[in-house]
């Protein structure tokens, strides 16, 4: 029986995907619910596990796209499953006369090449300036232009450069060095694509607008300093990292200015009463924005796991479609990879994203006085079309007040019961 693999749908809005990676050859034997092949689509990349067991055979090519309910290849259930420890691979690898013994007696042959070369000296000796190289008055013009003779065309007897060529010679804006200067050209992914649409699009469309701020992060380390160890060994091994304290605050600053939780449709505002934050992570096959659901109801711990149990499928590859749909506002954390300040791009069709950076110790005035403290800018990309400048900036200040004062705004006064310890 021949088995007719088609590639099922990965969510409501995916009309076709890309084959990634085949994980098997054409011919091969596989097995029910092997992985055979990785497909993109414009949201996240998937396994697809053969249906049956038996000989395979693909009918498309790497980088096809596809529609979802095509069919990619055919499965043979009633071929064997062969015989032998070895696989095929490994007995085509045995017998193949590229890699047996006799390989080994081509080599002197190989050796023997250079001595056509021997004779190749002969005919440039037959003249003083062979080709390319310049005459005494030629080569003092080409040295006041700095240019090399390499770089031209000598017009003289035998190529010689000629006086007429060094005055007539241009100099080069970038003359070749002799270093490599191959490249490379290879085809985004679907996801990568996609990607590129939406931030276009988040450009053209949107009325976007950055406001910055800076965080004295002090509170915060202190109080991760104090009960980090605490909180691992309580929670199995969860760390208490930044995110959570910046979703917290996120979560109140939403609830205080909910414009920034709401998003266009056509002429209508879409506000909502609940905060689904999608939190941009670095995965295999680029920036992954998997979605913590309800995180105004999160604890700590429960912001730390959520965060942790997505970082790790966008990193094994096994992030799904509806993790990353639905999201109200993003947070993103390039400090992660050293940057200092930037203007993040909304992910559409939400209308507020929060950049962190990186964390540095610089002077700053408290209270009168000179300190050096943890200093972090933040920056809220936002779209002016439906959030004001006062709710954008009121919407950070809250932000900020509420990482500088943890202890009183995100945890009640009682950092232990926050924290579940």
């Amino acid at each position: 029986m021949i088995l007719e693999m088609k590639v099922p749908s990965p969510g409501e809005s995916i009309k076709e995907v890309e084959i990634a990676t085949w994980l098997v050859k054409d011919g091969d034997y596989v097995e029910k619910d092997q992985a055979i092949a990785e497909v993109d689509s414009d949201k996240a990349t998937l396994e697809l596990p053969a249906e049956a067991s038996g000989i395979i055979t693909l009918k498309a090519e790497e980088g096809d796209a596809v529609a979802v309910g095509a069919v990619v290849c055919l499965i043979d259930t009633d071929a064997a499953k062969p015989s032998g420890d070895a696989p095929a691979a490994e007995v085509t690898k045995a017998v193949d006369p590229e890699t047996s013994g006799p390989k080994a007696e081509v080599k002197p042959e190989v050796k023997a090449a250079p001595e056509t070369s021997e004779p190749k000296a002969t005919p440039v000796a037959a003249t003083t300036y062979a080709s390319g190289t310049p005459s005494p008055a030629a080569r003092k013009i080409l040295d006041e232009k700095n240019i090399a003779p390499v770089s031209i065309s000598g017009t003289g007897k035998d190529g010689r450069i000629t006086k007429d060529d060094a005055v007539n010679a241009v100099p080069s804006m970038g003359t070749p060095t002799g270093g490599s200067r191959g490249t490379e050209r290879t085809k985004l992914s679907m996801l990568r694509r996609k990607v590129a649409e939406r931030l276009v699009a988040a450009k053209n469309e949107t009325a976007m607008l950055t406001t910055f701020n800076e965080v004295n992060m002090t509170p915060i380390n202190n109080l991760r300093n104090e009960y980090k160890d605490a909180f691992k060994a309580k929670h199995g091994g969860i760390g208490l990292g930044y995110m959570s304290f910046f979703t917290k605050a996120v979560t109140r600053a939403l609830k205080l200015f909910p414009d920034v939780n709401s998003m266009m449709d056509g002429d209508h505002k879409i506000a909502f009463d609940f905060c689904d934050i999608s939190i941009a992570v670095s995965g295999p096959k680029g920036l992954m924005v998997p979605v913590v659901r309800n995180a105004e109801n999160l604890t700590f711990r429960g912001v730390e796991s959520d965060i942790k149990r997505l970082a790790i499928k966008a990193r094994d590859g096994q992030i799904t479609v509806d993790d990353m749909t639905g999201g109200t506002f993003t947070i993103t954390n390039g400090g992660v990879f050293g940057s200092m300040l930037s203007t993040p791009i909304i992910n559409p069709p939400q209308s507020g994203i929060l950049g962190m950076h990186n964390i540095i110790e610089r002077p700053i005035a408290v209270n009168g006085k000179v300190e050096i403290h943890p200093m972090m800018y933040v920056a809220l990309s936002y779209d002016h079309r439906i959030i004001d400048g006062r709710e954008s900036v009121g919407f950070l200040v809250a932000v900020k007040e509420a990482l500088e004062n943890p202890l009183e705004l995100l945890m009640d006064n009682n950092p232990k019961k926050a924290l579940e310890l």
